[in-house]
């Protein structure tokens, strides 16, 4: 059996991003841009990368191009921290989105959120961190 080559640094200071597949990319487009408020930051065309955090993005794909096609169950969860859950709640029950749950604190995890879902069934959730002291 051949030794494997040794592993390159896991200083991965670039960027990361996490690519989620539709049938119906406009309408992806339309949610992560007007009820998130993410801003588009690489266009390839089939596929839209939006700016979550410093080095973190989500990634649009039109099921049609892309390396996997839209599936009706949607096992992932995209979580993004915020400073004010709460306001976020508000703020996201006016938009019509499907889902939408009460925020919740979980003392185990030290976590208060709540989700809902994107226009193809992923699921959003937002958090916020608890101060246990």
């Amino acid at each position: 059996m051949q030794r494997p080559a040794e592993r390159p640094s896991t200083d991965f200071n670039q960027k990361q991003i996490t690519f989620l597949y539709y049938v119906d990319l406009s309408a992806a487009m339309r949610f992560y841009e007007s009820v998130l408020g993410l801003t588009l930051a690489i266009d390839q065309g089939w596929s839209k990368i939006y700016r979550v955090t410093q080095g973190g993005y989500v990634g649009l794909v039109d099921e049609t191009r892309g390396s996997h096609r839209a599936h009706p169950v949607k096992p992932v969860q995209l979580c993004i921290r915020v400073a004010d859950v709460d306001a976020w709640h508000a703020y996201v029950a006016t938009c019509g989105v499907a889902g939408l749950r009460e925020p919740r604190s979980n003392a185990e995890l030290k976590i208060r959120a709540f989700v809902f879902d994107d226009p193809e069934g992923y699921q959003i959730e937002i958090q916020s961190a608890l101060d246990w002291g």
